[in-house]
């Protein structure tokens, strides 16, 4: 989801030297993630006021705001810098239209997973062994709903980093470094919730 870090680098440096281009660069290829990020955790009700384009936007001038600063101390990764800034921007926009107080940092709503794309496969096959492997179509998007369904029943910490692990495909280690754990405990955080996503799976096989 997050672009590759290596031209995130070039792109840091020529920022670092004044390049204007190299900055509009920079926000540019990570726009498209900042969006898929906003689009998940958004609620449903507040689009209907607040555009995720607009969200986006917000984020994008707030980054390059702050630009200079980041690049003086980088105390991580530059996607983990934007991804901080969209959270905070959504948890804003969360205030602002729903008028209430700050539930949670790490989700403010159930998370809305991409309808049946390829992370939602792969995580079905993932949990479901070799039962997709040969599956037809048909099968692999009726799995993919399950997953989907499952993943809204999670509690936030277990929907969340399963998110930041298949649709962010954020690495162990950064997702330690964005929920500030050490990454033994993000990596047994992200075992727990695997675990309890398998049990929400296989519960309808013990209903029939």
């Amino acid at each position: 989801m997050w672009p590759n870090t290596d031209q995130t680098e070039q792109l840091l440096d020529g920022a670092r030297q004044g390049d204007g281009d190299a900055v509009n660069s920079l926000m540019d290829r990570h726009r498209n993630a900042i969006q898929r990020m906003v689009q998940m955790r958004l609620d449903q009700k507040i689009r209907r006021r607040v555009d995720v384009s607009d969200v986006v936007q917000d984020v994008l001038i707030e980054a390059n705001r702050r630009l200079a600063v980041y690049l003086d101390d980088p105390a991580m990764p530059f996607h983990l810098w934007l991804r901080h800034i969209a959270k905070d921007r959504i948890i804003d926009a969360h205030r602002r239209h729903r008028g209430s107080a700050k539930r949670s940092v790490d989700r403010e709503q159930p998370l809305v997973v991409p309808g049946n794309d390829r992370s939602t496969i792969q995580l079905a096959a993932q949990l479901c062994d070799a039962e997709l492997t040969p599956a037809a179509r048909a099968t692999q998007a009726e799995m993919a709903r399950h997953v989907e369904k499952a993943i809204s029943q999670l509690a936030d910490q277990d929907g969340e980093i399963i998110v930041m692990r298949h649709y962010e495909h954020l690495s162990n280690q950064e997702v330690a470094l964005a929920l500030e754990l050490s990454e033994q405990a993000a990596s047994m955080r992200y075992l727990r919730a695997v675990r309890r996503l398998r049990g929400l799976l296989d519960e309808p096989k013990q209903e029939s």
